[in-house]
């Protein structure tokens, strides 16, 4: 049976090891392992080795059986047939999925990660209670070399590094959202000393510059550690090894995600897998690159997208695996400019219980830009700087502190929100989500009115994979990336001619988001994108926008350039922060 499990684990296993006649084992051994959830095969008689100090991504269709994995590698579900073996001596740390609710200091609840502190701890607390002047001079040496003398600021380097600020370090973990928690979450389980470090999505609450700094956390990481990830470029930088789930069995390739893809393209088209979905979407991606690639060559920041072009061809057997695939419809009509800011300065007002005549907070200003036709601008930024204010109010969902957001005549917008998810009603089904659409878009804009009908909904609704009985099914048993696919359904029915999306990726599998990838460059229109998501970013921006201490300008870098940049910010806070502490 599953278990919970704590924020934090160090496991010892005499009974899950063995020894052969070399000795104790030395690396997780899975020799004939079958796995079931209920009636369902995940793991079908399959043996995969995974030696010390190798970093390992976990990948696979949804449901394929990462995570139950990962509940037999962290002893809370036993296989059902085979053998599994782990070294005994091995530390494991694996990220809690709860909410913490705690009135500690944010400091205080990452130092409370490191279990071999809080165990020499309480060896010390122990000695002094019994008075006994060895085994307390033991403890003392035990607590020293547990490094108590500088795990504040160890657990203070690691909440910095994922994107808090100086003044949120002794906040209570219950002041902050849910977001913001599970990164504090993820800094307790890197602050656990551990030889097995178990991440399971430790991206989806983080922003680019976090995901960067993670990134070089991991790197430096000396354990082995097993990630189950969506995003590529994160695969890329920190795994060199591949482990793929396909058809109840466990694939090992050597190499981070790229390499496993060029392989397993290879493989499929040799196989013959999948020939008729792959000639077809082939052909489709040849026409597309023949359709953009001499505009995208032409752009002021195109290399990137150009190598992304010519990925495209590759990856249709990735694409065979999507559980859907979709298009933006043409738009009626392409305002140009799209919209136009002139002075504007954009935050938030003052709160409606707030003292007469309180200022707003601003965040963003003097904003003189123009968004046109068919541009494609990516919206970076370190974290707190206002990327997510900066769309929100081209959205409407804010007003401008100061200056004028004009709309072009006919601006239709797609907006994608962080919190997008939220908004969609728990209790309506995704018919009902439809139906309220219709009512809400003018009659002007609307499809046409066989399209606004039951069944041209439900035919809708069938092409973003929600058919039969799902079309019925309450939104709030539904999983993250079915909501997602939900509001992508949505957006596209509105026929959009400016998309803003923000972070739109983080409930979506590889396979969708390289669907989401094609459709977005297939689009018209034009694109803002705010994203984590750096393969996204590359394929689909043809410019950048830095959002930057108050204000914006271009970005004349790539995102190679925008990384470092990002590690000299999080530097420059780090000794700022530690200057603050001294």
């Amino acid at each position: 049976m599953l278990q919970s499990t704590p924020s934090y684990m160090v496991f010892y296993r005499p009974a899950r090891t063995h020894t052969t006649s070399e000795g104790p084992i030395s690396m997780i051994i899975l020799k004939n392992v079958t796995l079931r959830r209920g009636s369902k095969v995940l793991l079908d008689s399959t043996s995969v080795t995974l030696n010390p100090g190798e970093k390992t991504g976990l990948v696979g269709r949804n449901g394929a059986g990462k995570s139950s994995l990962f509940a037999v590698l962290n002893g809370t579900l036993h296989e059902d047939g085979g053998e599994f073996s782990i070294p005994a001596q091995w530390r494991m740390s694996q990220v809690a999925q709860d909410m913490p609710e705690t009135a500690q200091s944010a400091t205080d609840f990452v130092v409370d990660g490191d279990t071999l502190l809080l165990a020499a701890q309480a060896e010390v607390d122990a000695a002094l209670a019994g008075d006994d002047g060895m085994q307390m001079a033991h403890a003392y040496m035990a607590l020293h070399d547990a490094g108590a003398h500088d795990a504040p600021a160890r657990a203070q380097a690691l909440i910095l590094g994922l994107g808090f600020s100086v003044a949120e370090l002794d906040k209570p973990v219950n002041s902050f959202s849910g977001g913001w928690r599970m990164r504090l979450q993820l800094a307790r389980a890197l602050m656990c000393p551990s030889d097995l470090l178990l991440l399971d999505e430790p991206t989806n609450h983080l922003d680019l510059d976090a995901l960067v700094w993670l990134e070089a956390w991991l790197k430096n990481y000396a354990g082995t550690m097993v990630v189950i990830s969506h995003d590529r470029e994160f695969l890329d930088a920190v795994t060199g090894v591949t482990l793929h789930i396909d058809h109840g069995k466990l694939v090992r390739y050597s190499g981070n995600y790229s390499k496993f893809e060029d392989m397993r393209a290879e493989q499929m088209l040799l196989q013959q897998a999948a020939a008729a979905k792959q000639q077809e979407k082939a052909a489709h991606l040849q026409k597309f690159i023949d359709r953009f690639k001499a505009k995208a060559s032409k752009a002021k920041q195109a290399q990137s997208r150009v190598k992304a072009l010519e990925r495209m061809e590759k990856i249709a057997p990735i694409l065979a695996d999507a559980d859907f695939q979709f298009e933006f419809k043409e738009p009626s009509n392409l305002p140009n400019p799209m919209l136009a800011m002139s002075d504007a300065s954009f935050g938030y007002p003052p709160p409606a219980d707030a003292a007469a005549g309180m200022a707003p907070t601003v965040i963003v200003q003097n904003i003189n830009r123009s968004v046109l036709a068919g541009q494609r601008i990516g919206i970076l930024g370190a974290n707190g700087q206002g990327k997510s204010t900066f769309v929100k109010t081209i959205a409407g969902a804010l007003q401008p502190i100061a200056g004028d957001v004009i709309r072009g005549k006919g601006l239709n917008i797609g907006y994608f929100s962080q919190q997008e998810l939220d908004v969609l009603r728990p209790g309506d089904t995704p018919l009902e989500h439809m139906f309220r659409l219709v009512r809400d878009t003018p009659a002007n804009v609307r499809p046409s009115a066989m399209d606004c009908r039951e069944q041209g909904l439900r035919n809708f609704l069938g092409t973003f994979n929600f058919s039969g009985d799902m079309v019925k099914q309450a939104v709030g048993s539904m999983s993250g990336g079915e909501k997602a696919r939900l509001v992508l359904c949505m957006i596209v029915w509105q026929r959009p001619n400016l998309l803003l999306l923000d972070e739109p990726t983080n409930h979506l599998d590889l396979a969708t988001r390289e669907a989401l990838s094609v459709a977005l460059n297939e689009f018209e229109g034009s694109v803002m994108l705010v994203s984590h998501d750096r393969a996204l970013l590359r394929a689909v921006c043809d410019e950048f926008w830095l959002v930057s201490r108050g204000g914006m300008k271009d970005f004349d870098g790539d995102l190679d350039d925008y990384q470092v940049y990002l590690l000299d910010e999080a530097r420059r806070r780090r000794e700022t922060a530690a200057a603050t502490v001294l």
